[in-house]
């Protein structure tokens, strides 16, 4: 997955322009040490893999990205940081094993900036933008199934389920239903195909964003398990941070911004709240402190100059000496869809 400054606001708005978000704020929450060795799982366009070089010159980092495109782009700054920066393409889900796999665990620090990135946004034969028509396509790592092959191949209620709870779209059913009618006669092949599909059945609110929106964001996260992944980095950060190291998670929805806020109350020793039904329990053993008290948002500032900011937030905590413990099970739930219920047995 890449990151660094863009949303759903680059697929309806004009050319999009690549800002990093909350940039001064991770890396001060990072607290950057002489030496130390960091990974940036969203790589992009190298945003915050500059930055965090140029602030810190004795640090180094290995930075990923699921793209190809992005890997190939940062080639010149890897040659300009003479041997500090690697890049290598995978999933941030697994940073654990290519920290492993490039000898820089223990890591001092991991950053993530969730999301998908302004060149891709900008590039209309990646399919994630109804602002240009090109092929459905939505795929960051450029291979699997594709937004196309999901919407003219699902089932009607995956659809639902997929528009409801990725995209919260309350007229989720209505879209499942249209496109399953529209596909019937043809597939749906193209970004403007779907787009005015959605834009037939989802009402446009009066100076609101397209109503496609929330629609193209569902099959985003759908199509790059965005969720799962982001589970999975969060654990696996985890996993390869030293004591002492510093998580720091940048998240642009509501969606992200949950899992990482309950993963990180989870680790912080905080016990569950009791009631009348369930006694309070004990409480885990912390993984991690709190380095900030609640999400940190951007500046008025920030704001003004990059609209995309205003829905960013910042989360992060530091690695305490206390063992990793095994993945939470309310998150891996969180991230997938929900599991039809078998039917009640009548009494």
């Amino acid at each position: 997955m890449t990151g660094h400054g863009s949303r759903e606001t680059g697929t309806i708005g004009g050319p999009a322009r690549h800002v990093p978000v909350l940039l001064t704020e991770a890396l001060d929450a990072l607290a950057l040490k002489p030496g130390g060795r960091y990974l940036d799982g969203t790589f992009g366009a190298g945003g915050y893999a500059r930055a965090l070089l140029e602030r810190e010159p004795e640090a180094t980092l290995l930075a990923l990205d699921r793209d190809p495109t992005a890997v190939a782009g940062g080639a010149d700054l890897v040659a300009a940081m003479d041997g500090r920066l690697t890049i290598s393409q995978a999933r941030f889900g697994e940073l654990a094993e290519e920290a492993e796999r490039f000898e820089m665990a223990p890591l001092d620090g991991v950053v993530l900036d969730i999301g998908v990135s302004s060149m891709q946004i900008d590039e209309a034969e990646r399919g994630f933008s109804f602002r240009f028509d090109g092929p459905l396509d939505m795929r960051m790592g450029r291979h699997g199934q594709s937004a196309a092959d999901l919407v003219n191949e699902a089932d009607e209620g995956v659809l639902a389920d997929i528009f409801y709870h990725y995209g919260e779209e309350r007229r989720s059913r209505a879209v499942a239903r249209a496109v399953i009618e529209a596909r019937r006669k043809a597939p749906l092949s193209t970004t403007k195909q779907l787009a005015e599909l959605v834009a037939s059945v989802v009402w446009a609110e009066p100076g609101g964003a397209h109503p496609a929106t929330r629609v193209f964001q569902a099959l985003r996260i759908a199509v790059n398990d965005e969720l799962g992944e982001l589970v999975q980095a969060l654990h696996a950060a985890e996993r390869v941070l030293k004591p002492g190291g510093r998580l720091a998670v940048v998240t642009f929805h509501s969606l992200e911004d949950r899992i990482v806020k309950q993963f990180l109350t989870a680790r912080s020793g905080r016990a569950p709240a009791g009631s009348r039904h369930a006694p309070v329990t004990a409480a885990p053993v912390a993984t991690f402190k709190l380095v900030t008290k609640g999400p940190v948002a951007p500046s008025e500032a920030e704001m003004r100059e990059n609209p995309r900011a205003r829905s960013a937030k910042l989360r992060a905590a530091e690695r305490t000496e206390s063992p990793a413990r095994p993945p939470e099970p309310d998150l891996v739930a969180l991230a997938g869809l929900p599991q039809p219920q078998p039917p009640r047995r009548r009494s």
